[in-house]
């Protein structure tokens, strides 16, 4: 049922996705996008029409946690009643999390001070069964990077150490307008999680995750900079290069990009002022 918008609301929302089956975060015609699934769903049961607010937007098959959204809403009612209404209409890859109203001087994009990314990879350095060589798991396959090498976290470490602070990233990315590669990484660093589970996987794995949060990057640019580090973490490059490769501010310094499916965008944070959420996180429903 399509209801009239009577009053329009301005609610800012939490999305999380799965990127795998869509062409970005940013309509495109044509094509399956998350703006684009979002607005759809929206449309279907308000006079919605226009375009949704996004705080970024993630590359094809790149996925989300904590994307951040904003929109001029047809709708009289509770944002949770809203939140509900679109998560019934949105695919099951798709979820509004948390749906709040937002003060007016609220843009999910030019209002965020930090974002956070995560990038996961599974390694799968022995053998599988009988001596096999080891194979990826369907299981796990669309969220983490399978690697079939061992890699040295620590030098993978050292070398994420210089990204933090303000530098020009042009080596790793370019701007999605204009000409500024300067950015700031407030942190950048490896992890260890829990091992992979037995089930998820047919041979010993450890599981790797890279955690960098700035105010700002650039396009592809944590991607390249994970695909520098893997390198590094292989043994193909040394520490060192890393910020030789930062001082160069040359494309070509860089690795190939890591794939996407390994990418989460994590959280964006604002101002106190400005931040939709309360101090203790919740907001809305979190269904």
């Amino acid at each position: 049922m399509r209801l009239p918008g009577l009053t329009v609301v301005y609610v800012a929302g939490r999305v999380a996705y799965d990127g795998t089956d869509y062409c970005g975060y940013q309509y495109q015609v044509n094509v399956p996008t998350i703006q684009g699934e979002l607005e759809r769903a929206l449309a279907e049961f308000t006079d919605f029409e226009g375009r949704i607010l996004g705080s970024g937007r993630t590359d094809t098959g790149v996925h989300a946690s904590g994307q951040v959204i904003a929109v001029h809403a047809p709708w009289q009612h509770d944002p949770a009643d809203l939140q509900r209404a679109w998560n019934v209409r949105l695919p099951r890859s798709i979820q509004v999390r948390a749906l709040r109203e937002a003060s007016i001087d609220f843009h999910p994009r030019f209002s965020a001070v930090a974002r956070t990314y995560r990038y996961t990879v599974d390694v799968h350095a022995g053998s599988g069964e009988n001596g096999a060589p080891p194979k990826f798991s369907p299981l796990t396959e669309r969220y983490a990077l399978f690697v079939p090498y061992a890699l040295n976290l620590d030098a993978m470490q050292r070398a994420s150490a210089c990204l933090v602070g303000e530098h020009d990233f042009a080596t790793f990315g370019r701007p999605p307008q204009g000409e500024n590669t300067v950015r700031t990484i407030f942190l950048a660093e490896w992890s260890e999680a829990e091992q992979v589970p037995a089930l998820l996987s047919d041979s010993p794995s450890r599981r790797y995750v890279f955690t960098i949060c700035a105010n700002a990057f650039l396009y592809r640019m944590v991607r390249s900079i994970v695909g520098t580090l893997l390198e590094i973490g292989r043994g193909k490059r040394s520490v060192g290069t890393m910020q030789a490769a930062l001082d160069a501010r040359d494309r070509s310094r860089a690795a190939s990009p890591a794939p996407p499916h390994g990418l989460t965008l994590e959280r964006v944070d604002y101002p106190a002022d400005l931040t939709p959420w309360p101090a203790d996180g919740s907001a809305g429903i979190d269904a």
